[in-house]
């Protein structure tokens, strides 16, 4: 023991102690860690640190009690502070005893009160009439009594936990008993209601959150909704929280006209005991005896993907619902509504640097359109199944004095109900030899397609062939070619910037090969966009090889930032033909022109708030517009963005999409959608709602309605209260945000997404 003056005009004293603790002794309150699921403390004092004790007066016995009179202020360490107006210290007891204005910071956290009483070395202690503020996650509250039970964690008696700021939150949560435990980052509550703006808009008999905004298992807050399919709709979900890489989230929920539903979401990633990676997600809903259709209906999605050894992958993606109609009468948007083909795959890679092999097995199920028993243009066709395919592929580059060679192969089987089936093999070598110049280039190349077919025809099928084994060997030469010219531009805001003009010429010879009596297994003609006509064959697919003799001739400008980043590109493209195109998909009658449609593209930035993506394929035949796509994005600041978009196709569609985030006041956001049918003059989907973003919480609301078969639509209704801060936003509602989301390109959210 030391006694040293502070400051003699004060007459201020201050007292020193050197807490000795052996190096094998454990603290009371880490015996806690040695219990099962139970994480060690993290706040641990220092045992050597030394006891400051400052005061206007002191009395008392040294080597057992002393009293502190006035502006008492205690320090050990950089751990703990309190200040109060009088003061008790126990030194064999290693206590205080403290009364009036009472403030004590700990481990980072902060506390007020009006009485106190801590034993320094457990940890254990009370205060009474308490205010408190914790450094992680910022949560705070009052109370009638803390009490301590280690450094890590305190019991709150009729108190109250936010992570609001300010002595009035505008969401708080009351409880009779409040456990808060900063070493496990858990708060639990028991008798508690959540209050929001005063009024009590939740009960519970317990509640469990995390004080960090981490997760925690327990009850999520319940979900209500409505749709105009199934009326009201309330889901309450329980959330297991696993492991930190693992999760399971149950939702049974009730349909006011479908019954009771369960629904369950396990997620999961890790590494094997090799270190290598996985991951996966499996969703399933189930109702059992809909009130309406007296079925059991169900839905499940499942996938994996994990690393077996280095280079060597497998997964599955799986997909199956019940019946046609489960997709319209459940989904809650566009994308979920309109899926009629559900996959069913299992699969296997293995890549090295040179060579990679697939092996997978596939198949769909379809769901028709309950319209298409009166309309059969609506029926979605059935896809062939892979039973299995293998592919393997094989390339380098830059060998033989800068030769790049490559070589895929393909094995599949192909199977269905009502088609002829077979097996396919496909075999693709190519070799080219790239000339790469400052300010041009060169490649020709070589390519050949060797394919055999081996046929078994299907009694149900509506075509039936005499030829059962076919082959076909079919070789093409192509030359791509371009110039790149250089120059600087200021245009676009980009001072010191470059724009490029690069012309290009792409030569096709493809000899012809009759091919009108193989099946069709998997090809489609290809879309008619700058990517196809820089590509060897019109046909996606193995089963068709086009005959060409063609040149396509573009132009690319781009206008490059002083950085190399691209702002600008502008392009104008055209294919012209020097013979018939002779080979088709399901016709013998050959496309007899002599050039294609125009091809011109725009997209990038024009301005640092405005962003344009164009594109507008024009017949100069006809002299018509065959299809054009446009999208133009203002963007001025962050959470304003306004969307236009047109989307034409002669004689198929023509749409008109215009979406919005936008403020209307400080706090209050407008979120909207229209997408619309110009050609129909129908409605496709529409979304209208509001945000009010609180200093810790967001309140959604809005209605949605989008289509789900060609004669039906459903109109979700939906509002959502979001306390931030509290197990990392507690949702009280439909989740707004994820509509939002997916639907407005450009949204950004006022708070973190939940969950």
């Amino acid at each position: 023991m030391s006694w040293f003056s502070a400051s003699p005009p004060s007459q201020r004293w201050a007292f020193a102690i050197s807490a000795l603790v052996a190096a094998t002794a454990v603290p009371a309150y880490a015996q806690k860690a040695q219990r099962p699921a139970v994480q060690r403390p993290v706040h641990v004092e220092d045992p050597n640190a030394p006891t400051v004790m400052t005061a206007e007066s002191m009395d008392g016995r040294p080597e057992r009690e002393l009293n502190l009179n006035s502006d008492v202020v205690i320090e050990r360490g950089t751990t703990t502070k309190m200040t109060s107006d009088t003061a008790c210290y126990k030194q064999v007891e290693d206590e205080f005893d403290a009364d009036g204005n009472v403030k004590l910071k700990r481990f980072g956290d902060y506390y007020t009160g009006d009485v106190l009483k801590l034993n320094m070395e457990t940890g254990k202690g009370f205060l009474l009439n308490p205010t408190y503020r914790f450094e992680v996650g910022h949560g705070q509250g009052k109370a009638e009594r803390v009490d301590f039970i280690n450094p890590d964690e305190a019991n709150v008696i009729d108190g109250t936990y936010s992570t609001c700021e300010g002595p009035n939150p505008d969401w708080y949560l009351k409880s009779s008993t409040l456990n808060l435990d900063t070493g496990r980052d858990v708060g639990t509550g028991s008798k508690t209601i959540i209050y929001f703006k005063g009024v009590p808009i939740l009960g519970t008999p317990g509640i469990s959150f995390s004080l960090s905004g981490a997760r925690r298992s327990g009850w999520l807050a319940p979900t209500p909704g409505f749709a105009s399919k199934n009326g009201f709709e309330l889901t309450v979900p329980y959330y297991f929280n696993i492991a930190p890489n693992r999760d399971l989230t149950l939702y049974p929920k009730y349909i006011q006209r479908r019954g009771i539903q369960l629904g369950a979401d396990a997620r999961y990633m890790g590494e094997s005991d090799d270190g290598l990676p996985y991951h996966g997600e499996t969703y399933v809903e189930y109702l059992p005896n809909d009130k309406q259709t007296k079925t059991d209906r169900y839905m499940i999605r499942s996938s994996h993907e994990q690393t077996v050894a280095t280079g060597w992958t497998y997964g599955w993606d799986l997909r199956d619902a019940s019946d046609n109609n489960y997709p319209n009468d459940f989904s809650k948007n566009v994308a979920t509504a309109t899926e009629r083909q559900l996959l069913r795959e299992l699969r296997t890679d293995y890549r090295t640097e040179d060579w990679s092999l697939t092996a997978r097995v596939q198949n769909y199920q379809v769901l028709q359109d309950p319209a298409a028993a009166t309309n059969p243009s609506l029926l979605v066709p059935r896809p062939y199944d892979r039973l299995p395919s293998v592919n393997f592929h094989a390339g380098k580059y830059d060998v033989w004095g800068g030769f790049d060679w490559s070589f895929d192969s393909e094995v599949t089987r192909f199977a269905h109900p009502t088609e002829v089936q077979g097996t396919r093999v496909v075999a693709v070598p190519q070799v080219s030899f790239p000339i790469v110049r400052p300010g041009y280039f060169i490649t020709p190349k070589l390519m050949l397609n060797a394919s055999a077919y081996q046929l078994d025809n299907n009694p149900g099928s509506a075509v039936q062939y005499s030829k059962t084994s076919l082959t076909r060997t079919v070789p093409t030469v192509s030359v791509d070619s371009g110039l790149v010219f250089e120059r600087d531009t200021n245009l676009f805001g980009t001072k010191g910037g470059t724009q490029t003009l690069e012309p290009r010429l792409f030569y096709v010879y493809t000899p012809y090969r009759d091919q009108s009596q193989f099946p069709n297994f998997d090809t489609a003609p290809g879309t008619f966009d700058l990517t196809q006509i820089f590509s060897e064959n019109r046909f996606i697919g193995s089963d068709r090889i086009g005959d060409a003799n063609q040149v396509t001739a573009a132009v690319v400008s781009r206008f490059l930032q002083p950085d190399g980043a691209e702002r600008m590109r502008l392009t104008f493209g055209q294919r012209f033909y020097f013979a018939d195109q002779r080979v088709q998909l399901d016709s013998t009658t050959p496309v007899n022109q002599t050039r294609s449609d125009i091809l011109l593209a725009a997209t990038g930035r024009v301005s640092e708030t405005w962003t344009v993506d164009s594109l507008v394929q024009y017949n100069p035949s006809e002299h018509q517009l065959t299809s054009s796509s446009y999208s133009l994005q203002y963007q001025p600041a962050p959470k304003k963005v306004v969307n236009i978009a047109n989307r034409y196709q002669n004689g198929s569609f023509r749409n008109t999409d215009v979406s919005t985030q936008w403020p209307l006041t400080d706090r209050l956001y407008g979120v909207g959608r229209i997408s619309y049918s110009l050609m129909d003059r129908r409605l496709i989907e529409a979304l209208v709602a509001l945000e009010y973003k609180g200093d810790c919480w967001v309140f959604r609301m809005g209605a949605q309605r989008f289509v789900t078969t060609a004669n039906t639509s459903s109109t979700p209704i939906f509002f959502q209260l979001e306390l931030t801060g509290l197990s990392n936003g507690l949702g009280l509602g439909a989740n707004g945000l994820e509509t939002f989301t997916k639907t407005i390109p450009g949204y950004q959210p006022l708070s973190s997404p939940i969950r």
